[in-house]
């Protein structure tokens, strides 16, 4: 007989914080402690649902980090979006009933998961829970508007340090440094959700690291000078046609 995996701790939890648990009190939280499963690790490209697939859970970013993707006909890979620590996976399920994207970890990564069902009747007996739910969709819609912005920049540029903003934020809401992180994706991942070729990353991240605005190591990202990389990019929110080229 298999080990079965400990029972998830939600209030012990380092990302608490930034997942479902936010602003429960702690008698809510143990009651959704419960209904909380483990899935064991997943490795490197171990694909987590797939697109299609009937929505039986949500998934909560436990550790390490996540790519979403779509498939074409003609099995050519579109990468639609990347997961941090304390992020939900599986949202766009909840119109349809089943998956409209696949995801697969980018490197070894826990995820906890809930069950769906369990989720929406808990919602009903905890109004603060569906409270967290709607924050937690509000995050997303946002963050799709970040990412229409994004890739609508017709300058690679522009789309390479928006990103490296995005991940700045992501990174510094998680409680981590804001100026120095690792790219769990690799840039062939970034190039695709970029809508750039592999050589054009390559390209922007040197002449940025000659520029003094980053510096590179492998995957490792050191931002100089971030208040220079928001001087460039923030303009680009407030006047989307006045950005440089």
């Amino acid at each position: 007989m298999g080990l079965s995996l400990p029972q998830p701790s939600c209030s012990n939890c380092r990302i608490s914080d930034l997942c479902l648990p936010y602003g429960l009190h702690i008698n809510e939280v143990e009651q959704l402690a419960l209904i909380i499963k483990n899935k064991r690790p997943l490795r490197i490209d171990e694909l987590l649902y797939s697109r299609d697939t009937e929505c039986l859970n949500l998934y909560a970013v436990k550790s390490g980090s996540f790519r979403g993707f779509i498939t074409n006909t003609e099995g050519v890979e579109q990468t639609i979006g990347f997961y941090l620590p304390g992020e939900l996976m599986g949202l766009d399920a909840l119109l349809h009933g089943r998956f409209s994207c696949s995801v697969v970890a980018l490197e070894t990564s826990s995820v906890c998961e809930l069950p769906l069902a369990r989720l929406n009747e808990l919602c009903v007996e905890l109004p603060s829970l569906q409270y967290q739910m709607m924050r937690i969709l509000s995050k997303e819609i946002t963050s799709d508007h970040d990412q229409m912005l994004l890739l609508g920049r017709s300058s690679a540029k522009e789309r390479m340090l928006m990103f490296l903003l995005m991940l700045s934020k992501r990174y510094g809401a998680l409680g981590f440094s804001t100026t120095e992180f690792n790219l769990s994706m690799r840039r062939q991942d970034i190039a695709n959700f970029l809508g750039l070729s592999n050589e054009t990353i390559s390209r922007q991240l040197t002449e940025l690291s000659k520029a003094g605005v980053i510096a590179v190591k492998q995957r490792g990202i050191r931002i100089i000078d971030l208040n220079l990389l928001k001087s460039i990019v923030e303009p680009c929110y407030a006047h989307p046609i006045s950005c440089p080229a």
